[in-house]
């Protein structure tokens, strides 16, 4: 438990104090947000410093390294040691970092032809294809489990070859549902910090009940998401409305990365629906809105993703922020519910 709480404490502070000096390094060179015509009312945020996600992707990896690191004991006194840092724990950085690199690439393509659009869908999918596959192989050879998952294995074993393609799938689709979600002022962040508060609980309970899930570093996993948010916590300090600074693709394909790489590692593959249903909402409106138009010639929505609906229907930014934020704690809490009350249904006559 103190590691979670040293890595969460670390990436806060680490975000707060160090993304004043991204802000101010970003204005200097002119890396500014462009934005979408067609979205009313955000004419104003034009040019403000974007690509702040490095901030949190490097506060992330620091405050889970530092939280392995040992300066004193109860029984040793004062010492220097690094603790075990499992397999687990460095595939959860791998999707975050490896991710979000492409979200850099992205991001910096988009400053290099001063536009609203980055890499080519056909290099974007070829990187993340990359690491989707690293990924995979790694997970396979550090022994997790390739049986499809809710909240525990469902009694189907994908398989090494279909298991990469769950993996390939649930990077690209949540790092792009994440994407699709960051389009108002913390909303991506504020939302991050409750999906990533389940999977410090659901890895915390997996590492006490062991013998019952068999997930093998559960709490390293608890750690990293533990540091995630905390960075997206003191990136909020800055990106809460009005924002200072936007996280860009570097940070929403980041935490879309952990998030898909926390599910798979806890064998949580199917709830991830459910605790990251706002961002689940946020893609199928996109597709409803695609595929209307194109066989129906008609729109269901004002605009899509769906946040942008609602402004356009006369809500005030920081109203849908709020509302948006709510329905992200009703679906964690139903599915931390539903995880909890498999557990205790399973071990009916032992609850502590």
């Amino acid at each position: 438990m103190i590691s979670l709480l040293f890595a969460a404490a670390t990436a806060l502070v680490l975000t707060i104090f160090l993304t004043p000096v991204a802000i101010r390094i970003l204005r200097e060179r002119s890396i500014g947000q462009f934005i979408q015509e067609e979205v009313e009312g955000h004419s104003h945020k034009r040019g403000t410093p974007t690509m702040g996600g490095v901030v949190m992707v490097v506060a992330v990896v620091l405050a889970y390294v530092v939280a392995h690191l040992r300066l004193w004991s109860p029984s040793a006194g004062f010492e220097w040691r690094v603790t075990n840092i499992s397999v687990q724990g460095w595939l959860a950085l791998l999707a975050l970092v490896g991710m979000g690199l492409i979200g850099f690439l992205d991001d910096y393509v988009k400053y290099a032809r001063k536009r609203n659009l980055g890499l080519s869908k056909r290099w974007k999918f070829l990187g993340q294809l990359v690491i989707a596959g690293v990924f995979a192989w790694g997970a396979q050879a550090a022994g997790v489990s390739t049986e499809l998952s809710f909240t525990r294995g469902l009694g189907w074993d994908l398989g090494p070859w279909l298991y990469a393609g769950l993996v390939l799938l649930m990077l690209t689709a949540t790092a792009n549902a994440v994407n699709l979600t960051d389009g108002l002022d913390g909303l991506v962040a504020g939302s991050g910090a409750l999906v990533f508060g389940a999977y410090a609980l659901i890895g915390f309970w997996q590492f006490r009940e062991s013998a019952f899930y068999g997930v093998e570093g559960a709490l390293d996993l608890a750690v990293v998401a533990a540091a995630v948010i905390g960075a997206v916590g003191g990136f909020l300090w800055w990106n809460a409305a009005p924002a200072q600074i936007f996280m860009g693709d570097v940070g929403s394909q980041a935490l879309g990365g952990a998030l898909a790489a926390l599910a798979l590692l806890t064998n949580t593959h199917l709830l991830l629906v459910l605790i990251g249903g706002l961002y689940v909402l946020e893609t199928v409106s996109v597709i409803l809105q695609v595929f209307s138009f194109r066989v129906f010639g008609k729109r269901i929505f004002r605009i899509a993703p769906v946040h942008h609906h609602f402004e356009m229907a006369g809500w005030p930014e920081t109203t849908v922020i709020i509302r948006f934020w709510i329905i992200s704690g009703i679906m964690v809490a139903v599915g931390v519910g539903i995880f909890y009350g498999d557990w205790a249904v399973a071990n009916e006559g032992v609850l502590p």
